[in-house]
Formats: structure tokens, sequence, C-alpha cells
């Protein structure tokens, strides 16, 4: 089980090193359905869409495998 808690924080901070670069050339983020909003000064984003995306995504990636 820590390999799994190894691997799921590896790609937490993959993925939050890269996100300007994958909202930019993929549009995740910005997908309808995504919340973006500032609320005193900080920006929250809450990317619903995209997170239905990219499960349905690895769901068919795995059913395939």
């Amino acid at each position: 089980m820590l390999k799994w808690v190894l691997v799921v924080v590896a790609l937490v901070l993959i993925t939050g090193l890269y996100r300007d670069a994958l909202s930019r050339h993929l549009r995740l983020g910005r997908l309808p359905g995504d919340l973006n909003f500032r609320f005193r000064g900080r920006a929250y984003s809450f990317p619903f869409a995209s997170t239905v995306l990219l499960s349905l995504l690895a769901w068919l990636i795995l059913r395939a495998i």
C-alpha cells in the first residue's frame, strides 16, 4: 500500500508542476463545468469537468489493457 501512496503523491506533484502547460495545451481546468473564481485576492479552482474527463480516459485505458 505504501507504493500506491508514493505513486499518488508523485503524480500529484508532477501534475502540480506542469499545471500551466497542461491547461495551455489540453485546456484542462478551463472546460465548461470547471469553476474558477477569485475571493479576497486568492484564486480558487474546482476542475469538476476535467476530473470527470480524466477519470473516463483512465477507465477506458484500463479497460483496454
